[in-house]
């Protein structure tokens, strides 16, 4: 079960003017689960996208990049579920191709105007035939409204689906942004195994669009991390249908592009919490703060570190605290003139270690009733500068071992 993970409230999941969804069950992997998701959009609308950092990314990431590279201005997205079409070389490629070929000729657009998406199993071929032989009926499914359809219709081995909304006040008009994401497991900072697309109604000029993408994605959907690994597939893709009728955001730094951001970073950043809130396993919700760091840079090195440590993992999931593996990550975050006599740990409000010790105050149970927690806080301190960063993980479970190792059965 998620922790501590609101179901999505529908009242909030604002339909976004020019954007039109649609969800059909086209049997790719298993039959009975809705399996394919398309995403309408405007003529006008500016579309930006950030993608994996893995090198062996999969074939729809490679053709996103190339088509968001494109003039002709992005129509629509294809989202299909149970097979993630990487691992698979040319074949692949000419797979997720020949769907963008059958979406653009659904929808009299070029191919370049088609974004394909794919999660799920590596290594496998596409079947690309039950993509386009479902495309009719995703498209005639397409409507504003069908923002939780669509949070449904992009999980693997989630548990429930991840949608927010929010409003915000931009140019002296009511801006809306509804976002989704999925994602359990392979997740860590540079993108995660997630699909997050996040539309508004905002008007945003096209030229802003790739840096708003990647902003968002480095407030939110790179601070978690769930077991380390970074998939083939990762996407977060942000669109602006520039509907909303105020003035052409075309700075980030104006008050208006900053009023957006930060309504955007707030559904980004609940998207992204709560794909840890349902990590595979997952029992707790952790979260990790680095403060007292020369930069950012080492605060999140040492951040990392404690919340990809399997040892540091399975201690929280046992509720055991064994609080020198905290010690032991940051040690070995490659922070190469760390001086262990300056660091500080917190657990929520229990002081573990001062100058680099064991606080004589400090008291097992004490740190045992925090770690009984379902939501804890691990805060350390470097005592080096100024600099904080935070991060989001869980712990690992047995249950992560099962569900990893059942993936494909």
């Amino acid at each position: 079960m998620p922790v501590n993970l609101p179901a999505p409230n529908p009242d909030t999941l604002f339909p976004i003017a020019g954007v039109r969804i649609g969800v059909t069950e086209a049997g790719i992997r298993k039959l009975g689960r809705k399996d394919l998701t398309v995403v309408l959009l405007d003529a006008g609308a500016s579309v930006g996208g950030v993608f994996t950092s893995n090198r062996f990314c999969a074939a729809p990431v490679q053709i996103c990049r190339q088509h968001l590279d494109g003039k002709q201005g992005i129509r629509a997205m294809l989202i299909n579920t149970g097979n993630a079409n990487a691992g698979t070389g040319a074949d692949g490629m000419a797979r997720a191709r020949s769907t963008c070929v059958a979406m653009a000729q659904q929808l009299d657009i070029s191919v370049e105007q088609v974004l394909p998406f794919s999660t799920g199993v590596i290594m496998e071929p596409l079947p690309n035939d039950r993509i386009e032989a479902g495309l009719a009926a995703a498209i005639a499914d397409a409507k504003p409204g069908n923002w939780l359809r669509a949070a449904e219709g992009i999980m693997t081995t989630d548990t429930a689906p991840k949608a927010y909304g929010a409003t915000a006040v931009v140019g002296g008009k009511t801006v809306h942004i509804t976002g989704v994401s999925k994602g359990a497991g392979m997740i860590r900072p540079n993108m995660a195994t997630m699909l997050g697309f996040i539309a508004t109604d905002a008007c945003v000029s096209q030229n802003l669009m790739h840096q708003l993408a990647l902003e968002l994605a480095e407030g939110s959907f790179n601070r978690v991390t769930v077991d380390g690994d970074t998939s083939t597939n990762d996407s977060l893709v942000v669109i602006a249908s520039n509907q909303a009728g105020h003035a052409v955001i075309d700075s980030l730094d104006s008050a208006e592009g900053q009023a957006l951001k930060q309504a955007m970073l707030g559904v980004a950043r609940n998207l992204a919490q709560a794909i840890v809130r349902d990590g595979e396993g997952a029992t707790k919700f952790i979260t990790v703060q680095v403060d007292g760091g020369r930069d950012e840079a080492e605060c999140r090195l040492a951040a990392y570190a404690i919340a990809h440590s399997p040892l540091v993992k399975t201690a929280f999931f046992a509720s055991d605290p064994n609080l020198g593996r905290i010690l032991a990550a940051v040690g070995y975050a490659g922070i190469t003139d760390l001086d262990q006599s300056r660091i500080d740990l917190h657990l929520d409000d229990v002081h573990v270690v001062t100058q680099g010790g064991r606080i004589p105050s400090y008291r097992e149970e004490d740190g045992q009733r925090v770690m009984r927690q379902s939501e804890i806080a691990i805060k350390v301190g470097l005592g080096r500068g100024t600099a904080s960063q935070t991060v989001w993980t869980c712990d690992l479970s047995h249950d992560y071992v099962t569900i990893n190792a059942d993936y494909r059965s």
